[in-house]
């Protein structure tokens, strides 16, 4: 598909703003969430000879017939498949493979993308210190922005009408984990495919977590 074709099909504007726990469900307009636009998918790279094996044979993000009455620019996780849709036009969404939470710490239920973080700081909360004393250190945060950072490059910050559920939609910095039953609930995506879904998705978006 050209370029050109696919951003006309695509269409939502990126936005990025800090939002109050009562501000937090100001949702989009439906509108806004129209067609999201995206660049064009582009090839695998090719594997050089002896190179190591990745663990999760992933190729990367592509557009797959998708049936849902959700409207275009809400994102459904199916945590059976361990993969994030992003609904667009026409029976169509655009399939990212991502990690989900591991046995006793998965999720699922509606929510909305309520705030948007470039590099944001990582706070462990105190249950998980105590499961790994070792993140006692970054009790007052960890910085954004450096490759321990769990979060990597962007997060996107999932409340429902309560609040602040705790979940995210984020990058990481174990790639290897995409494909896996391996986060403490949050939903992790490989950084580059992070920061596309991010451009492309409003403070207001509607996520389902099946």
């Amino acid at each position: 598909m050209k370029r050109r074709e696919l951003l006309s099909m695509l269409g939502l504007g990126a936005v990025c703003l800090p939002l109050s726990s009562h501000q937090a469900l100001a949702l989009a307009s439906d509108n806004d969430l129209a067609q999201p636009k995206r660049p064009p998918q582009q090839p695998a790279a090719k594997k050089q000879p002896g190179a190591a094996r990745d663990v999760v044979k992933y190729k990367g993000r592509q557009v797959v017939p998708y049936k849902t009455t959700e409207k275009p620019g809400t994102i459904i996780i199916s945590t059976k498949e361990r993969a994030l849709y992003q609904v667009m036009p026409d029976g169509q969404a655009m399939r990212y493979a991502v990690a989900v939470g591991k046995e006793g710490f998965s999720w699922s239920g509606t929510a909305r993308v309520a705030m948007k973080r470039e590099n944001p700081r990582w706070t462990p909360p105190p249950e998980m210190i105590a499961r790994t004393p070792k993140y006692a250190k970054w009790a007052n945060g960890m910085p954004g922005g450096i490759p321990e950072n769990p979060l990597g490059p962007r997060a996107m910050y999932l409340f429902d009408p309560k609040g602040d559920t705790g979940y995210r939609i984020h990058g990481t910095n174990a790639p290897s984990s995409i494909g896996t039953a391996a986060s403490s609930g949050c939903i992790r995506m490989l950084n580059a495919e992070v920061t596309e879904l991010y451009d492309v998705t409003p403070v207001g978006t509607k996520v389902i977590v099946q």
